[in-house]
């Protein structure tokens, strides 16, 4: 990590020092990002303890982002910065959504165990080189490719530390290659090693300095393959070192049908240990291992889905399907502090990957530009998964064919034109009822309010 960054601080020294070469500033831009944030969520009544039944928490969230131009000649070499700032505005000990009491922070801000921070702030660096069609970056990092995705649904989004090169050479075709060492999480200003869910360590390392449910690589690579301009193909490969390995395929293709278009998108992934976690149980993942005492094993998971959208007037008709198989839930990066993955069912509350889980969904949206008002937006998602199986430290089967169920609603307001273009206001609501024992039915709202200034 050490080597790391002072490899990124060298780079971005030399690359600062051809600053005044032609294209690195005049090509360069900056935004300022400004977000207020408010969210509240009801736990209420299941057989899990009734503690921590309500929190709140409200901030303004500050995020500067730095992209310079490239400077001159075969290999143009270039740096972006990325800095944020989270102010707390309400939202004091007790309404935190920091339930345990440890200090791995609430749900918006940071806390020491008992009160939430006022602020919490960091700065990104990213240096970067290209040549012809090919770009390389070292530094901070927010990916959103299939076997890796950043985290946007708080305050402050989610960042990776590690390098990417991504090379558009061949006409349609685009390669990504890359490896993550850290994360910071979306409601800290620390970096962290890496973890999967059902497997979030507290420490990154045990007495002897052996990584204790962590990891500091993850490595990545896949192709997107526009076939045609309707029809896109993609492949990634996703290894989180002594955790799991992944293969994901996908197909996406768009079908004019009547006054409207069919939108089929088709994903499929393999998941398995690595090898190592097969037998470590520090690596080990949740899901369905009955005759385990801790319910936990390596990771074994299969995830097939489908999902279908019809737009036609402004009016988006949707439903899809997802079936979860193998004995462990689907694994995906997450270090407990908030995390994205790329299924149909990544929800506002839940994601439905649970082992042996079946999950249909139904959606509907409606642009309100077709009536003449544009920069509103409407949409409704209902998901209900069930077929899920549950095992309890003691062995034995806790909860058998149990389910669980998700309606998010969603209404949205971009000023289009004017003074105030770009200034945006969304309410998001959700509901999710569940079955599953230990776990506490929930009511969320956030309200988010949101604006750019471009300043270059």
């Amino acid at each position: 990590m050490y080597k790391s960054s002072l490899a990124l601080a060298v780079a971005v020294g030399v690359f600062t020092a051809h600053a005044g070469a032609e294209g690195f500033i005049d090509d360069s831009k900056a935004t300022l990002k400004l977000r207020n944030y408010y969210i509240n969520t009801d736990n209420r009544d299941s057989a899990a303890p009734k503690t921590n039944n309500y929190s709140a928490e409200w901030g303004q969230g500050f995020q500067l982002d730095f992209q310079s131009g490239y400077t001159a000649g075969t290999v143009g070499f270039g740096v972006d910065a990325i800095g944020l700032l989270g102010v707390r505005l309400d939202g004091g000990r007790g309404r935190s959504g920091n339930y345990s009491g440890a200090s791995d922070g609430g749900t918006v801000f940071p806390t020491d165990g008992n009160d939430p921070a006022s602020e919490f702030s960091s700065v990104g660096l990213t240096a970067k080189a290209k040549i012809s069609k090919t770009e390389l970056k070292l530094g901070t990092l927010m990916p959103k490719l299939p076997v890796i995705q950043y985290n946007d649904g708080r305050l402050l989004p989610q960042t990776f530390e590690g390098g990417q090169i991504t090379s558009n050479e061949i006409k349609d075709l685009t390669l990504v290659a890359g490896q993550i060492d850290t994360a910071k999480g979306r409601n800290s200003s620390n970096n962290e090693n890496l973890s999967i869910n059902g497997s979030n360590g507290s420490g990154n390392s045990n007495a002897t300095g052996a990584n204790v449910a962590r990891s500091n690589k993850f490595y990545y690579a896949g192709a997107d393959y526009k076939v045609t301009k309707d029809l896109l193909v993609q492949y990634y490969y996703g290894e989180l070192t002594n955790f799991y390995q992944q293969h994901f395929l996908g197909l996406v293709h768009n079908w004019a049908i009547g006054p409207g278009v069919l939108k089929s998108d088709l994903r499929v992934f393999h998941s398995t240990d690595d090898g190592v976690s097969s037998t470590d149980t520090d690596h080990f993942s949740s899901g369905d291992y009955r005759g385990v005492a801790s319910g936990r094993g390596p990771v074994d998971n299969n995830l097939y889905s489908g999902l279908f959208l019809y737009t036609v007037a402004g009016h988006t008709f949707g439903g899809g399907y997802q079936v979860s198989n193998g004995s462990s839930d689907f694994p995906w990066l997450n270090q407990g502090d908030g995390s994205s993955n790329y299924t149909i069912t990544d929800m506002q509350i839940q994601k439905f990957g649970r082992a042996g889980e079946r999950t249909w969904q139904a959606r509907y949206s409606y642009d309100f530009a077709a009536l003449g008002l544009p920069g509103a937006t409407a949409g409704i998602v209902y998901l209900r998964g069930d077929n899920i199986d549950t095992v309890a430290s003691n062995r034995a089967v806790s909860g058998t064919g149990r389910s669980e169920w998700e309606r998010d609603l969603t209404l949205a307001y971009v000023v289009p034109t004017g003074t105030l273009k770009g200034l945006g206001f969304t309410w998001k609501n959700a509901m999710w009822r569940n079955d599953i024992p230990g776990q506490r039915d929930q009511d969320e709202n956030r309200v988010i309010v949101s604006y750019s200034i471009p300043l270059k």
